[in-house]
């Protein structure tokens, strides 16, 4: 009963085969197409997808740095102000320490000047007080001289007289005494001695008083002269203090200074790059929309061509059609059943081998099985006896291994449990370390990438404002000519036009045509003039229009070349830093890389260890467990083989 089944159902298949008809193979081939359409769609939306995203991660990335920048200009433009605030301040501040030591200096000139005069009076009036002294001790030291002339007495108390400082009563008594000496002759000392005995007693007052005149001079001079040393001492004091704090103050702004001009040209370049990225951004946008626009296109003209083809299949495998077809076209095809059914009988030993063999490689590929692959290579070789007896016989040798290893297990856990922590540590670091020189390559091979992309996009530059100047002197060059045809036109058109007004106009005052009685007015001239006046305007309007296009040009090809050479600068500065980054990254992955191979040595002595620990730790690379499920696996796959060869079905 199985064995017909399976002749029946080969015979069936057999013929399906071979009934064929043209229809179906155009709705094959619509089928095809509408497949590859579908494909094609999906494989474009996936495109696109990647595209779209690619977009929408730069458009993100530029609006970032255009945030950024935006927000560092706000704080440059803050700390602009403040320097510009803090200068201010600084400089009057500086302006008030100036005064202040110009001040300062004027009261310590003036308290000299003052110390001066004070210092010249004293010297004066000590020198009054010390002359006036010596004068009165000489006076007085003479008249208490017995055996001295009274003439020479007379002189040194005269002397007395001359002095600014002998008050005038002492000036009196004085000169009392001199009459009265010059009064008597030659009067004996006795009557001297009792004259000037008087004198000398005044003169003593006098000279105790101007001793303590002197003294008490000396001393308010010593008083003076330490009080302006200690002023004189604290104005120097505070003007050196102003002038160190002006000097702080000046160095200080000086510093606020550069700070500002640094802000300054940091803001420009930052602006600068700043204006780049809003202008590809909006470039890039504009770009993308295109895209997204010729996208949603070409997946709308698709997704009608697979209406169509969808439409197309339905129609030809209707009734209509596919019936018709089914209908009248069979007959056509019965020559092509000559297939006898002993042919076919012949052919099931084949195929059942086949099956097995199938089956059996199937089995193999499951459980990655060397046995069931040996096997299965025989089944489909050998006459179908030989391979029965070769899987039965396979099964008695699994089932003796079975028996066999039954009794070997585990008595070498311990030797290779104590190599399983290295081998993992350093597994894990050879991990980590090839993650980070993972990450490092592909930053590298980016960096790269962005670098190649700017260097394109420089060249891409530099081409098209090479391409920008030679169009612009070819443009300018076809404009001067033209401006200089229009000009030579007008030229000749004045001249025809200054040649007919003379000939017309003396062909007027003429009297040629007598017979007519008057002047003669030419051929229609005035029409003739007219259309040349109309030619010589439109010429004139010529060289004015291609003067102006010629000037339009040229200022779009200078705002042209400015924004290229512009962005040409910024991608420049990009490309530097990039550079920099790369070369960071490089030396990063050299660090990398030399650790790697350090803990790759480490793990390959522990993994050498562990290979001289398989042959008698690990005789497969599987556990016993596995193993002996494997060979069970395999046992039970060959004795389903058998039962194939018997007419059972495994299904």
């Amino acid at each position: 009963m199985q064995f017909a089944l399976i002749v029946c159902t080969l015979a069936l298949a057999s013929a399906a085969q071979l009934e064929v008809t043209p229809v179906q193979k155009v709705v094959g081939l619509l089928q095809g197409m509408l497949e590859k359409g579908k494909k094609e769609k999906h494989d474009e939306q996936v495109l696109f997808a990647a595209e779209k995203q690619s977009c929408s991660s730069i458009q993100a990335e530029k609006a970032t740095d255009i945030k950024e920048n935006g927000q560092k200009i706000g704080g440059l433009t803050a700390d602009i102000e403040k320097d510009v605030s803090d200068v201010n301040k600084l400089a009057k501040e500086i302006a008030g320490l100036e005064k202040d030591i110009s001040v300062l200096t004027g009261d310590k000139k003036a308290t000299s000047t003052v110390r001066n005069m004070d210092k010249a009076d004293f010297q004066k009036m000590h020198r009054d007080y010390s002359e006036s002294i010596d004068a009165v001790s000489r006076a007085i030291a003479v008249l208490k001289t017995k055996d001295i002339k009274q003439g020479a007495a007379l002189v040194h108390v005269a002397a007395l007289q001359k002095l600014s400082l002998i008050p005038a009563n002492f000036k009196k008594a004085i000169d009392g005494f001199m009459q009265e000496s010059d009064d008597s002759e030659a009067p004996e000392a006795n009557a001297y001695e009792s004259k000037s005995g008087g004198v000398v007693d005044m003169l003593s007052k006098l000279h105790a008083k101007f001793a303590a005149e002197r003294t008490n001079l000396e001393a308010k001079e010593v008083t003076s002269r330490n009080a302006f040393e200690l002023l004189s001492q604290d104005l120097s004091a505070q003007i050196k203090q102003a002038g160190k704090d002006a000097g702080e103050k000046a160095v200080t702004k000086a510093k606020t200074l550069k700070h500002k001009a640094d802000a300054s040209s940091d803001m420009e370049s930052t602006s600068a790059l700043k204006a780049d990225d809003e202008k590809y951004l909006k470039d890039l946008t504009s770009s993308c929309s295109l895209k997204a626009s010729d996208f949603e296109a070409r997946q709308q003209l698709r997704a009608e061509e697979i209406q169509v083809l969808e439409k197309t299949i339905s129609i030809i495998a209707g009734s209509a059609v596919s019936g018709g077809a089914s209908k009248h076209l069979p007959g056509l095809l019965q020559v092509q059943r000559k297939t006898s059914f002993s042919q076919l009988r012949s052919n099931i030993n084949t195929q059942m081998q086949e099956r097995v063999s199938q089956y059996l490689e199937d089995r193999a590929a499951t459980l990655n099985s060397r046995v069931l692959a040996a096997v299965a290579e025989r089944a489909g070789a050998d006459p179908m006896a030989k391979v029965v007896k070769m899987i039965k016989g396979m099964v008695t040798k699994l089932l003796k291994e079975a028996n066999t290893e039954a009794g070997h297990k585990g008595w070498c856990d311990t030797e290779l449990g104590e190599n399983k922590q290295t081998r993992t540590d350093k597994s894990d670091g050879v991990a980590t370390l090839s993650a980070q020189i993972e990450s490092l390559t592909s930053a590298i091979a980016k960096t790269t990438d962005d670098i190649a992309k700017l260097g394109q996009e420089v060249a891409a530059l530099d081409a098209a404002m090479a391409e920008g100047v030679r169009e612009r002197a070819d443009e300018k060059s076809k404009n001067s000519a033209t401006v200089k045809d229009a000009q030579d036109a007008q030229t000749a058109l004045a001249q025809a036009l200054t040649v007919l007004k003379e000939f017309y106009s003396k062909a007027g005052a003429a009297t040629a045509f007598v017979q007519q009685k008057a002047p003669y007015h030419g051929q229609n001239s005035g029409g003739v003039m007219g259309l040349l006046d109309v030619i010589a305007t439109d010429f004139a309007r010529l060289e004015s229009d291609t003067n102006s296009a010629e000037a339009s040009a040229q200022k779009a090809h200078d705002n042209f070349v400015t924004d290229s050479k512009t962005s040409r600068a910024t991608k420049s500065a990009q490309t530097e830093s990039k550079k920099e980054k790369l070369q960071d990254k490089k030396q990063e992955l050299t660090i990398a890389q030399s650790d790697l191979e350090s803990t790759q040595k480490q793990l390959s002595t522990a993994l050498d260890y562990f290979a001289k620990l398989k042959p008698s730790c690990i005789a497969e690379p599987v556990s016993y467990e596995d193993r002996v499920a494997k060979r069970n696996e395999e046992i039970e796959s060959l004795q389903n083989s058998l039962k194939i060869f018997e007419g059972d079905d495994l299904a």
